[in-house]
């Protein structure tokens, strides 16, 4: 019997080591491409990238050409601790001009680090994963030309068990996948740039979206307002059943995204206040194509 037992909890901890275990791409899940740093800018400011690995100034957030020094320092207070966000620049040691393509993509798609570490899930790599590689790829062709900053980033503050960072890849069979989050009806071209950008690289719904106990988005809540993760307030919903959106055209909601201003002649404030900045960095038609995607989904009340 004690044999049995024995035998019974090896096995389970090998199942919890194998579960846990990272799962990255391979050299040859790789397409055959040229990245070109020229569309990686765009995904760039999709992205967000500035708006947390940009170097804090004076304590505040970048302004104008300061967005491009990649240096990391922002801290970010949640729940789960203090998560201090890291140097992306193209430094070979403090940032990522060491990495490759591979390393990259393993990061972003996969929640992965060069050294075979989980990612904690406040990189929002559950929505860069449903990005197309090649999108991705183009992005760091777009960092490796950006100015190298020297410094790393403290440590994150975590208590237990959020210290441990095997967990997450448990946390990661639940959460990280290539799916699309809405099943759209019929949808054209217009309408599915408008998923990749809102779905993949704009990463609305890591704000929008509440999340379960775990941390995880829940889906069928997708946009629909959440509390703030940074611990103030509450981010609105915004699918077509939300206050704020729900009155709007897709004009008013395009106009929104590149002035900053409302139909009603107010203007962004709070964090949307970057995120406005970065999606006026985008052309007109991904703007007009992330409006017809929000007039598209489900309204969630």
């Amino acid at each position: 019997m004690r044999r049995i037992v024995v035998a019974f909890f090896v096995l389970a901890a090998l199942a919890a080591w194998w579960v846990t275990a990272p799962s990255t791409l391979s050299a040859d899940d790789l397409p055959g491409y040229q990245p070109d740093p020229v569309a990686g800018e765009r995904n760039f400011w999709a992205g967000g990238c500035a708006s947390c690995h940009a170097s804090p100034v004076d304590g505040k957030r970048a302004k104008g050409d300061d967005k491009l020094l990649l240096g990391g320092g922002l801290e970010l207070d949640t729940p789960y601790g203090v998560f201090r966000v890291p140097n992306i620049s193209p430094h070979q040691t403090d940032g990522i001009g060491a990495w490759s393509a591979l390393d990259f993509v393993n990061a972003m798609q996969r929640g992965v680090s060069p050294g075979g570490e989980h990612y904690y899930p406040s990189f929002p790599y559950t929505s860069y994963a449903k990005m197309p590689t090649g999108d991705v790829l183009d992005l760091k062709a777009y960092i490796d030309t950006l100015p190298i900053v020297a410094g790393a980033p403290a440590d994150h503050e975590l208590g237990f068990p959020w210290s441990l960072r095997r967990g997450i890849g448990a946390w990661k069979r639940v959460y990280l996948g290539e799916d699309a989050v809405v099943e759209l009806d019929s949808p054209d071209d217009l309408l599915l740039r408008g998923q990749r950008l809102v779905e993949g690289a704009g990463h609305c719904g890591e704000c929008h979206t509440p999340r379960g106990r775990l941390g995880g988005l829940v889906a069928d809540r997708w946009l629909a307002g959440a509390p703030n993760p940074e611990g103030r307030g509450h981010v609105p919903n915004i699918t077509p059943a939300g206050k704020n959106l729900s009155g709007w055209t897709m004009g008013d909601i395009e106009y929104y995204l590149e002035s900053g201003f409302t139909p009603e002649f107010d203007t962004v404030g709070g964090s949307m206040v970057a995120v406005q900045e970065n999606m006026a960095m985008l052309t007109a038609d991904d703007r007009k194509a992330i409006a017809a995607y929000l007039k598209a989904i489900p309204a969630v009340d």
